[in-house]
Formats: C-alpha cells, sequence, structure tokens
C-alpha cells in the first residue's frame, strides 16, 4: 500500500458514505439497525472487548483522553475512540496515545466494497465498528469509546459497557437532538443500561434529575461527580477540565469496584501526562510561547462562554481567529466576544465552513475591530504578523477551524 493508495481509500470513503464533517444533517442515521447489521457482519466484535462509554454535551473527548492516560500509566492497552479527527484521519482510533495503523485503514475501507447491498452505513457507523474491529484484532485490556452525537441513537450505543458517563448536557445539534434541555438530556440518557452505574457530571438539576430518573427505570448505579471534591490537576489546561476530572474520578473508582488495579500515583501521573500519553491536542492547546498562541475546539454557545471567560483572564492585548460551521448562530456568539480585541474571521476549509462575509452584517453592527479572510491560515497569518511580542493570539471558533491551523502550523 503506498500512501497515495491510501490516500484514494480514504478519499472514497468520504465520497462514498455521508460524512457528518461534509454533509451535516444528512449524515446523522438516526438508530441502530445499520450498526447491528454491520457488527453483525464483522462477527460482533464489540462484544469481544471490555469498554467503558463516554457521552455529554461537552468534555466528553478531554475525559476521554484523560481516562485513557489513567488507565495507560495503570499498565493497561487501552483503545481510544474520538470525533471528529483535527488533522488525520487515524487519529479517531487510537491503542496507547498511537494512531490506528493506515494499513488497517486501507484495508477495511476495501471491505466496504463487499458489504451486503441492504448495508448501507454512514461515515461515523463505518468507522465505530472499524475501531471496534482493530481494538479486538490488537486485543485491548479496554476501550474507551465516546458518543459522537446524542447517545440514544448514536451508532457506538451497541456496546455494553463496564461504566458508562455523561459529562453534561448543553444546548448542541437542536436540529437533531431537540430543541429543550430536557429534550437533549433525553437522547443522552439513551446511554444508560441496564445495571450497569452511570456516572453524572452536570451541576444542572434538571439535567441531573432526568439522568437519575432513567438510571432508576433500569436499574442503574446513579453517580454523581459533582459532589467529588477534589484538587487533583491536568496537563489540560482550560478551566472547564476540573469539573472533567471529577468525572475521571468518578470512573476510576468504578472501575477499581471493578478490579481493576488503579493506584492514586496512577491517577495522578495520568491526569498530568495527558498530551504524553495520548497525543491529545486542540483543547486549550498552547501551540507557541512567542507569542503566546493557544487554540481551543469548543464551538457550542456553553463551550465557547467557557473559552471567553477564560480568555478574558489575560490581560494582554488578544487577537483572535474564529471561524464557523453553517448551522451556528452568529447573533448568540458576537454577545461573547471581548470587544477590546482585533478579530480575523475565516472560512474553515470543509465544505460546511462559513464564509464571514454571510454574516457580515452582524459583525458591522456589533462595533467589533475585525478583517475577513478566505481561509484560517490566511486569518492566522495575519494576526501573526500584527501582534507583538507581549500580545496574544487565540485560534478557535470550531474544530475545523483548529484541525485546518494545526495542520499547517503544527
Amino acid at each position: 500500500m503506498t500512501s497515495q493508495e491510501y490516500q484514494e481509500a480514504l478519499d472514497w470513503l468520504f465520497v462514498q458514505v455521508p460524512n457528518y464533517q461534509i454533509d451535516g444533517e444528512k449524515a446523522y442515521k438516526p438508530g441502530l439497525d445499520n450498526i447491528k447489521k454491520l457488527c453483525d457482519f464483522f462477527g460482533n466484535p464489540q462484544d469481544k472487548i471490555k469498554t467503558i462509554h463516554i457521552g455529554g454535551t461537552n468534555g466528553k473527548g478531554s475525559t476521554s483522553n484523560m481516562l485513557a492516560s489513567v488507565l495507560q500509566e495503570s499498565g493497561y492497552k487501552t483503545g481510544l475512540y474520538n470525533s471528529p479527527h483535527l488533522i488525520d484521519f487515524t487519529e479517531r482510533i487510537k491503542i496507547n496515545g498511537k494512531n490506528c495503523d493506515k494499513k488497517f485503514v486501507y484495508d477495511f475501507i476495501l471491505k466496504l466494497k463487499h458489504l451486503p447491498e441492504d448495508i448501507r452505513p454512514s461515515f461515523f457507523e463505518f468507522t465505530t465498528i472499524m475501531a471496534f474491529e482493530y481494538f479486538y484484532q490488537q486485543n485491548v485490556d479496554f476501550a474507551i469509546i465516546e458518543v459522537g452525537l446524542g447517545g440514544r441513537l448514536d451508532s457506538t450505543n451497541i456496546i455494553k459497557p463496564l461504566v458508562s458517563a455523561i459529562t453534561n448536557v448543553q444546548l448542541d445539534h437542536q436540529n437533531i437532538l431537540g430543541d429543550t434541555i430536557e429534550k437533549i438530556t433525553f437522547e443522552k440518557a439513551g446511554i444508560i443500561k441496564e445495571n450497569i452505574a452511570i456516572i453524572s457530571g452536570d451541576e444542572n438539576p434538571i439535567v441531573k434529575e432526568i439522568i437519575r430518573q432513567k438510571a432508576i427505570e433500569v436499574k442503574a448505579d446513579f453517580i454523581d461527580a459533582t459532589e467529588i471534591k477534589t484538587d487533583l490537576v491536568s496537563d489540560l489546561k482550560g478551566n472547564y477540565q476540573k469539573k472533567n476530572i471529577r468525572v475521571v474520578l468518578a470512573l476510576v473508582n468504578e472501575l477499581k469496584k471493578q478490579g481493576l488495579n488503579i493506584t492514586d500515583e496512577n491517577l495522578k501521573s495520568g491526569l498530568l501526562n495527558v498530551h504524553q500519553n495520548t497525543k491529545f491536542i486542540g483543547r486549550w492547546f498552547e501551540f507557541s510561547k512567542q507569542p503566546l498562541t493557544i487554540c481551543d475546539t469548543g464551538h457550542n454557545q456553553a463551550g465557547l462562554e467557557e473559552v471567553f471567560k477564560q480568555l478574558n483572564e489575560y490581560s494582554q492585548q488578544k487577537h483572535i481567529v474564529l471561524g464557523f460551521v453553517n448551522d451556528k448562530k452568529i447573533d448568540e456568539v458576537i454577545p461573547m466576544l471581548p470587544s477590546e480585541a482585533r478579530f480575523y474571521f475565516v472560512k474553515p476549509s470543509v465544505s460546511r465552513g462559513r464564509h464571514p462575509e454571510d454574516y457580515e452584517d452582524l459583525l458591522k453592527k456589533s462595533n467589533l475591530n475585525y478583517k475577513i479572510f478566505d481561509s484560517v491560515q490566511t486569518g492566522y497569518l495575519a494576526a501573526k504578523q500584527n501582534c507583538k511580542e507581549d500580545e496574544m493570539i487565540f485560534v478557535g471558533g470550531s474544530n475545523f477551524v483548529v484541525g485546518d491551523f494545526l495542520e499547517k502550523n503544527l
């Protein structure tokens, strides 16, 4: 397999099956029928591995990577399935921080051509079965599986995990999951399974109660991570990570009850070495110190509120490179933006990327100091040129903005 053959296979995959990164709502196939058929076709590898299921609106990527790091520090061969990828497709499927083997990906994509006529998977369904099969073939001790979208009808919900967690519930993907917190929580709580403990990390009493009631209904232990007090810290630097750490602690406590050997030292060092152990990037990621350049993938209202709240703690003049996808309500984002910053609004490279000219009428009314750019890189280079040594740059607004930035500059 040459690198060109690999890239052609990946390109074929992106074209053949609907992909949420490109097609948005069209790529979302609610229901588990397709993934059940896929898993049957490949011999149900998900039933042959031990899994941990992590859902939630924000924080599930950070939480799953922190837990993976802790398990690695404890000596366990740990699989990790995250989405979306920022730079390379193989980031989605990792074992002990090492991306999935490209030859495996290539061979597996070729199998797609031989699927029965009645199985027409989405991009996410296909990558999910790919992860299950890879973890099974590589004989992992545990596989941490991050929910893609929602929970109840998400293709990852075919697993029977050792323990599940819901980090939090916020308004996001309302066009698919529902237009209220209650409706979205109902979808997220769909990962709760009979007699399998569920950890809740949300402080909202409404969210907590819906999760608790679902747990009672299916006879699952309900564990409230918000009650945990800890001074443990992580090398993932966002202030919001304090909440995610509590979820990780609750997960570790539950896994220890099930016989896993995780010491206090494993826990501490695991939290402090997430970047090194899992190669996780993009969450309050310090790209450079001169000038200070930070990127963060927070993209829904709650995530962006956390990001700008932390950004306001920095006294430096800020140069902010921002871009969004088509379903973003820009009018809800603008009031959060620090008015004294200089802005560089950019278009992410994906087809769902929204050109800033589409929402420039809102920008004109905002009195922000801004310029518009056709790409993330041109916006970033302009920010870098204007940024003095004692000032800072922030890059964000979307996973795809951060992905474009890191792909060109990392």
